[in-house]
């Protein structure tokens, strides 16, 4: 026996596990291709399921939100209507990755393994060995419901299929179109209304609005404690360079910052573009223009800067949505009078926000212990129609949520599918899986939603999103997807990507603080990036690309 150290790299969830399998098992590779019953179900789309009662045992990843699975509503409902038992074996959610593991490793595996969003690293190496079923044949003679997702959404069949077409675990598809170019600022309108200024649109324009909002008192108390601009030490959508430096070359929203440039994987960090960009941040900084907290606080703190009680303080803010800086429905009313700054225009005319997907990986497996994966499969299908989607994720019809009236419009403007009820859940309920299990939630799902004039967050969102960032969204081929690794591969990128991103994050922002000099320190920094061995790391990433294609 010997150790398999995993890691979840890309766009997937960084993790390390240490994991047991059996070194002849994987040299075998076993054909793990399923053999489709043909009696063990009832027809594709035909409910019962199974004509006898079936019991499938299920390790789930616990949820703070649900009491218990084995006697929850929807658990209830699905099982009256497809006559599958689920025996359930909840992970405690805190400790849930290291009961993944201790199953993972004994061989002693339940029938499904649902929740954990097993990386695609786990999921090839797992399914290489034939401990998770490829379910490519049940897609093909029962995935009614999948193909479909197939259809709706683009990009998903190819996020899940791992190198030889194969597909090892199905996922939860949660398009959030305001989430998927989340890069963005937002600026207090009444600052610019009162000092007689325009949304700005390029990177001088928002030098200029910047230093305003420092030397001419905009909140009128006679002080200087205005912060002209905030960001936050909590990831790439509130970095303080995340947004800004999209004027100067492309930034991915991810912690690696990986794209493609014709079918090249490559980083931004090492261009004579990023530096410029760090130029121009250090400028805003150095004149203070840019918060010294922003390379530190959190999501607490950057809330109790815009939500200052007193008198507003700031400006402007880097943040995903309107509410990471103020508070939706908070006693200032702040997060109504930001808008949104456009995509902006950099020295060189470049404009471009980036783009992230919305699929979490390996949601749901089938392992080879199951006696009736036809059934496994069939139940995860049907978990993807629009009925089951909104019970999973909202309650019951017609006492959480019900279906829209005609007439009645949806976030985008649109005839509206679905609406919320006035009965609101506890925290912690016993109705339904918040999401546990496979749903699907579309663009138009989400945005179907009938619009709430007492909560127009949403509109706002959609609507800031689709004026100002969609004319700009990354162009599909330069977006990097979650990349299959080998063990091997995963074990020699583990230590690489942490030292080269933790550097990235150091040097950007001692460069933007003024305490590197990017004149004399610049070439020391990219010599630096060479000694942790850049160029090894971007070709893993780039040979698990090239197999993820073939």
């Amino acid at each position: 026996m010997k150790k398999w150290m995993v890691v979840s790299l890309g766009l997937a969830l960084c993790t390390v596990s240490i994991l047991s399998g059996c070194s002849d098992k994987e040299a075998a590779q076993p054909d793990a291709t399923p053999k489709v019953a043909e009696d063990r179900v009832t027809a594709a789309g035909e409910l019962p399921i199974t004509k006898e009662k079936t019991t499938l045992k299920v390790l789930v990843k616990g949820s703070a939100f649900v009491e218990d699975f084995a006697t929850n509503e929807y658990t209830k409902y699905l099982e009256e209507k497809t006559n599958i038992h689920i025996e359930w074996d909840v992970a405690p959610e805190k400790s849930a990755v290291e009961k993944l593991n201790l199953v993972l490793g004994s061989g002693d595996l339940p029938d499904v393994i649902m929740g954990f969003d097993v990386s695609p690293t786990q999921q090839l190496i797992y399914g290489s060995q034939g401990d998770f079923l490829d379910l490519t044949p049940y897609i093909a003679k029962y995935g009614i419901e999948t193909k479909k997702m197939f259809e709706q959404v683009d990009g998903v069949k190819d996020a899940i299929t791992a190198p030889g077409g194969k597909i090892y675990g199905l996922p939860l598809v949660n398009e959030c179109f305001h989430c998927s170019m989340g890069q963005k600022m937002w600026i207090y309108k009444p600052w610019l209304d009162k000092l007689g200024l325009a949304v700005p649109t390029t990177t001088d324009e928002l030098y200029k609005v910047l230093k305003e909002f420092k030397t001419k008192d905009p909140n009128g108390n006679g002080k200087a404690d205005e912060i002209p601009l905030a960001g936050a030490a909590v990831g790439p959508a509130v970095n303080i360079d995340s947004f800004i430096m999209n004027a100067f070359i492309l930034n991915p929203n991810n912690t690696n910052r990986l794209y493609l440039n014709n079918g090249k994987v490559t980083v931004p960090y090492n261009k004579p573009e990023w530096q410029e960009g760090l130029k121009y941040l250090h400028k805003l900084y150095a004149e203070g223009l840019i918060a010294p907290q922003s390379f530190t606080q959190d999501r607490d703190q950057a809330k109790q800067m815009g939500e200052n009680p007193n008198i507003n303080i700031l400006g402007a803010a880097i943040a995903q949505h309107n509410g990471t800086f103020t508070a939706f429905n908070g006693p200032s009313g702040r997060w109504l009078e930001v808008t949104a700054v456009p995509v902006l225009k950099g020295p060189k005319g470049l404009q471009v926000a980036p783009y992230t997907n919305s699929v979490s990986q390996g949601r749901y497996v089938i392992t080879k212990a199951s006696k009736n994966p036809e059934a496994a499969f069939r139940l995860a299908d049907l978990m993807y129609t629009q009925e089951m989607t909104l019970r999973n994720a909202e309650g019951r019809p017609d006492v959480e949520w019900k279906y829209a009236a005609q007439g009645e419009l949806g976030i985008n403007g649109k005839q509206a599918i679905w609406k919320y009820t006035e009965a609101k859940l506890a925290n912690v309920q016993n109705i339904k899986w918040s999401q546990t299990g496979p749903s699907l939630r579309t663009n138009d799902f989400r945005l179907g939603l009938v619009a709430d004039p007492k909560n127009p967050l949403e509109v706002i969102l959609y609507n800031e999103t689709k004026n100002k960032y969609e004319p700009y969204k990354q162009k599909l081929d330069t977006v990097l997807p979650q990349l299959f690794f080998t063990n091997e591969q995963a074990m020699e990128l583990a230590d690489l990507e942490k030292t080269i991103t933790d550097h990235v994050k150091e040097m950007t922002a001692r460069f933007i603080i003024g305490d590197a000099n990017l004149d004399k320190e610049w070439d020391g920094y990219l010599k630096n990036l060479d000694n942790m061995n850049l160029k090894r790391y971007l070709e893993i990433y780039q040979a698990a690309y090239d197999a993820k294609k073939k």
